[in-house]
């Protein structure tokens, strides 16, 4: 299996371009469904150790449907199969121009939320991300969390359904990820437990905490569907923060922030106006490609799976 890793902001992906399963060429919703519920063994020995590490999204090349896309892609990482990926489209874009698919200039990418707009620049390692409509569905909800007391956040949408809380419990330092991450389970299992979603049931996945910070607008703490914490600021987090802040009027159009993860790496963000109160965001980041190799499942190998870990 021929993969490509990068890291964006710290936070690896793996391209898949040889030898995924066969999902057919229907439309991109359709073959990630099929992805997560006929091949989850298959996406899982992609990432696991010790083929892989924790915080690793994977990136499986489908062909498209739209004309207009250099290549269609389906994100998932060890426990979900994604609708969308920030961090991972700006290293899918840095690899592709690796690989020497793509070059500098604007290119379209189809993913199973809709195509996405890239822009990558001259120096091959900065991307800015035009992404799907995002929207903020519900404001200030409060959940009962066990050991946190009553938090209150956003449930927005972008790309990935998110639980936004801010001021954060917690403080949003690297010396604290053990306990951020704690803390944003426990929020996670609440929502379920007490029946919070996004719109048509949409499971909320993901959970941030917002921290104050010296040298950008905020510093986030992102929790992964996977249990692993993101080190990038997270690229559908960041557009459901821009959709948050438009809907408070904290942010105008066009107007650029940048948003800083827990260990310190920055994204550069803006919005322009969608359609019925929703937001179009743009995120530009940075990608490095880290390793180019083939995989290899051999039969008698005890962890051709990978090591299946409770977490």
């Amino acid at each position: 299996m021929h993969v490509i890793d990068s890291h964006t902001g710290g936070e690896p992906t793996r391209v898949v371009f040889s030898e995924g399963p066969q999902l057919g060429d229907g439309p991109l919703s359709a073959r990630a469904e099929q992805l997560a519920t006929q091949h989850r063994a298959w996406y899982r020995s992609v990432l696991l150790e010790p083929r892989g590490q924790v915080a690793m999204v994977g990136a499986l090349l489908v062909e498209p449907t739209d004309v207009r896309c250099v290549t269609g892609v389906i994100y998932f990482d060890v426990d979900a199969v994604l609708g969308m990926c920030g961090h991972g489209t700006i290293g899918l874009v840095v690899t592709l121009a690796h690989a020497g698919h793509i070059g500098p200039g604007t290119h379209y990418i189809e993913t199973p939320v809709g195509v996405v707009e890239v822009a990558l620049a001259e120096d091959r390692h900065t991307v800015t991300v035009t992404n799907v409509e995002s929207y903020r569905s519900q404001a200030k909800v409060a959940v009962d969390v066990a050991g946190l007391g009553t938090v209150s956040g956003d449930v927005a949408f972008g790309g990935n359904w998110f639980f936004l809380v801010d001021p954060s419990p917690v403080p949003v330092q690297a010396s604290h990820i053990a306990s951020l991450t704690q803390a944003t389970i426990a929020v996670r299992e609440a929502l379920v437990e007490q029946g919070i979603a996004g719109e048509n049931a949409g499971v909320i996945d993901h959970i941030i905490f917002y921290g104050p910070s010296p040298s950008a607008h905020s510093k986030n703490f992102v929790l992964c569907p996977d249990n692993a914490y993101d080190r990038s600021p997270c690229g559908t987090g960041s557009s459901a923060r821009l959709a948050c802040l438009a809907a408070e009027g904290l942010l105008a159009p066009g107007q650029e922030i940048v948003l800083e993860s827990v260990i310190g790496s920055t994204y550069r963000c803006s919005y322009r106006l969608g359609e019925q109160g929703r937001v179009v965001p743009s995120i530009t980041g940075q990608a490095y490609v880290m390793a180019q190799s083939h995989l290899v499942f051999a039969e008698q190998d005890p962890f051709r799976a990978g090591i299946e870990l409770a977490h």
